[in-house]
């Protein structure tokens, strides 16, 4: 084998260096090695079940690769900067450990075959690691919304003041959001659960091989149906970075709240010392940098999504050396994903709230406009009519500089003899929240029972 490449025999020239760093992969797939060690397992098993290899054969192809398993597992797998690939390497260096036995080990397979069952094991992991990473974000914001239950916040539309909320109920809102990128991650996992080996190069094998025994050795519910659509396409792969994407999106506008309540201007957030930093020119600032990182990167997990979009849409079928970046593109998604969900998941564990603040930005009784205009309703107005009326409250009150809780009665009756002594009741927060009724809504007694569910669903 010439040049210690699979492909090598029928060249006569070695390659390029140049072109050798250019094309060398293993910078970026050798953090397959495992999945490409254990696919290997497999496929030894299978060879000798079918005897396309002795028995004897297989358990000795068995037995090396475990060891190479064990050196991976322990850390000691060493890149190796003269291996084409990741696959060329692990083949390598089975020869070492098992002899002239290792050539066959590539037999009733292709690199295109085989590169695609490496990286939808990886995905398989990612999809498990992720969701870890959310379920501990999650059981973060519930803790923090936990110890501040009975807190009420304005919440906004426009990125104005618009209603009282609890501040749980706005936590709430975000495990909501990251439960949903949870489950797209585990129905995305399935189109990632499905044997590509067996494939070859695009046309399958005329070897007797068994891909279903295969199959049930890894764990892969299914068997693809297509060898050329199997070793040619990674929308499984694009689809996970697709979710990774959206839930980086998430975690963006939840850094991006973060940062607004961390600042002066609201002062509702409070973040550890340990989670924060400081300006190289102003001893007085603490920077919410790791929120901004979180926000900033989401970013370039789009770019991911972007670069591998473009990557795959002009491949004319089957394989492409042109999928070799796809990898990259994963990776980095994953990769940082990963790291956002840890570090925000920690940062939430030690932040804490203001209480004192979040009174003084909910004492503004025009939150409570919208309960003035359905107190309107209860005493028969159209809510349309209502609206009307409490809009021109309103403009009176702005204009006499006083709080709608301070209009006298009398006042009140020049815009609607239904607006009697009650109707000064409805404008409290507090009175707001423990008023709704709506399932769903930031109702106490509903948002404390969610509150509860979400708790005994992920653990405290």
């Amino acid at each position: 084998m010439k040049q210690g490449k699979l492909w090598g025999g029928r060249f006569n020239k070695p390659t390029d260096p140049l072109v050798q760093r250019y094309t060398s992969s293993l910078a970026v797939d050798s953090r397959l090695a495992k999945y490409d060690v254990i696919g290997s397992i497999a496929h030894a098993k299978m060879l000798g079940r079918c005897r396309i290899v002795s028995l004897a054969e297989s358990k000795a192809l068995v037995r090396g690769l475990e060891k190479l398993l064990a050196k991976i597992n322990q850390g000691k797998w060493v890149i190796d900067p003269n291996a084409e690939d990741v696959h060329t390497q692990v083949q390598q260096a089975l020869e070492r450990v098992a002899g002239p036995v290792a050539l066959k080990i590539h037999t009733a397979r292709s690199r295109n075959d085989q590169v695609s069952l490496d990286l939808r094991l990886y995905c398989r992991d990612a999809v498990s690691d992720t969701t870890a990473g959310l379920r501990a974000l999650q059981r973060s914001l519930c803790n923090l919304a936990h110890r501040y239950a009975n807190v009420v916040i304005p919440g906004y539309t426009h990125l104005q003041r618009a209603q009282p909320v609890l501040l749980a109920h706005h936590l709430l809102a975000y495990v909501e959001m990251l439960q949903r990128d949870s489950e797209r991650l585990v129905d995305a996992r399935k189109r990632s659960d499905i044997l590509p080996l067996g494939s070859g190069a695009l046309a399958g094998s005329s070897l007797a091989i068994d891909r279903r025994y295969v199959a049930s050795l890894l764990g892969f519910p299914k068997v693809s149906a297509n060898s050329i659509d199997a070793v040619s396409d990674r929308d499984f792969a694009l689809e996970l970075v697709w979710v990774l994407a959206l839930a980086g999106m998430h975690l963006s506008r939840l850094a991006e709240d973060g940062i607004l309540w961390a600042s002066s201007e609201f002062g509702l957030l409070k973040l550890d010392d340990a989670f924060a930093t400081g300006s190289s020119l102003m001893p007085h600032k603490k920077n919410p940098d790791v929120l901004e990182l979180v926000r900033g990167q989401s970013g370039l997990i789009f770019g991911d999504l972007m670069a591998l979009l473009a990557v795959l849409k002009g491949l004319p079928l089957a394989y492409n050396r042109d999928l070799q970046w796809d990898k990259t593109c994963v990776f980095d998604a994953v990769d940082r994903t990963q790291a956002a969900l840890q570090v925000l998941a920690r940062l939430f564990a030690h932040t804490t709230i203001d209480k004192a603040r979040a009174a003084a930005l909910v004492d503004d009784d025009t939150l409570c406009a919208t309960d003035l205009a359905e107190h309107l309703v209860s005493r028969g107005v159209a809510f349309r009519d209502a609206h009307g009326i409490v809009g021109r409250v309103v403009a009176h009150a702005e204009k006499a500089k006083k709080r709608l809780r301070d209009l006298t009665p009398q006042e009140l009756k020049l815009f609607s003899p239904k607006l009697d002594h009650k109707a000064r009741a409805v404008l409290s927060p507090e009175r707001s929240v423990e008023q709704k009724q709506t399932f769903g809504g930031t109702g106490r007694l509903h948002v404390a029972q969610t509150l509860a569910d979400w708790r005994k669903r992920l653990g405290r």
